[in-house]
């Protein structure tokens, strides 16, 4: 994702406490979810800095990189894979064109380390959230705290998993925006993203034995490659060729059309995430 020129933006209002109202699907529902956590961030932000770092590594390797771990997940730590993938990195054309040094292995295992504690504190962060009697997908209010979120990037309309909300706005058509910091990035990479449209629960990596869920029709987030680019984006499942697993897990194939570019492409499973 590449830096975004900012467009005058509204003023921000004062910040409310907003109950979650009842709608036709969860999307009705995320943007009071979202609003709920905000608040306890601007709360929180009141008393703590937040220092920010530049990142060492290119956009290009920073995305393979969470691919990777969504893969991998703890076996990314692993010094022999780390040393062949800072390799790699480090005689990238990316790096090579825009003189950014070598790229050490221990570099590379502590951004998997940190992603993995990341992860870690997303599963078990609680946020206390209003009491309210509302049930939604068979999920009471207080099970809303433990959702993660991904946003979908107005740069390439690929979606990212949430690091932080950092704040949101009402336009003057009464939609709501968050401001949003993706994991892995840094703040030059923040957003406003309509919560509505561009903002959900995170998608889900499907084990091996899993491949059942999927279904004709899903809709499913894929990685897609490109010669320049690859990034997560939506998909709808056109046809399953399921085939007998072998001890390298699912062998089936998914015949999926993106949604974005209309392409027609033949995926594994370890490419493809359900929506919750």
């Amino acid at each position: 994702m590449g830096i975004r020129e900012e467009f005058g933006e509204p003023s921000l209002g004062p910040f409310e406490n907003k109950s979650v109202v009842v709608g036709t699907s969860a999307a009705d529902a995320i943007g009071p979810m979202v609003v709920e956590l905000l608040v306890l961030h601007a709360m929180e932000a009141t008393m703590e800095e937040v220092v920010e770092t530049p990142s060492i590594f290119c956009e290009s390797e920073i995305a393979e990189m969470e691919n990777l771990f969504k893969e991998l997940g703890k076996d990314s730590l692993n010094q022999e894979f780390c040393q062949e993938l800072a390799a790699t990195f480090s005689s990238s054309a990316c790096r090579v064109g825009v003189g950014k040094l070598t790229i050490s292995w221990e570099q590379v295992q502590g951004w998997f380390q940190d992603k993995q504690k990341d992860s870690r504190a997303s599963a078990d962060n609680c946020v206390s959230m209003p009491d309210t009697s509302v049930v939604l997908k068979g999920k009471t209010s207080a099970d809303f705290s433990e959702l993660a979120f991904e946003a979908k990037s107005a740069r390439d309309n690929a979606w990212y998993d949430v690091g932080t909300f950092l704040n949101y706005r009402f336009l003057s058509t009464g939609e709501l925006e968050a401001r949003v910091r993706f994991a892995g990035y840094g703040n030059s990479h923040d957003e406003w993203v309509n919560v509505r449209e561009g903002v959900r629960e995170r998608s889900i990596p499907l084990e091996a034995s899993e491949c059942h869920k999927v279904k004709v029709g899903d809709l499913v987030l894929c990685y897609q490659e490109r010669p320049d680019y690859a990034v997560y984006t939506d998909a709808h499942v056109l046809e399953i060729q399921r085939r007998l697993h072998d001890i390298k897990g699912c062998r089936c194939i998914f015949v999926v059309r993106f949604d974005e570019d209309k392409t027609v492409e033949k995926l594994p499973l370890n490419k493809i995430c359900c929506r919750p």
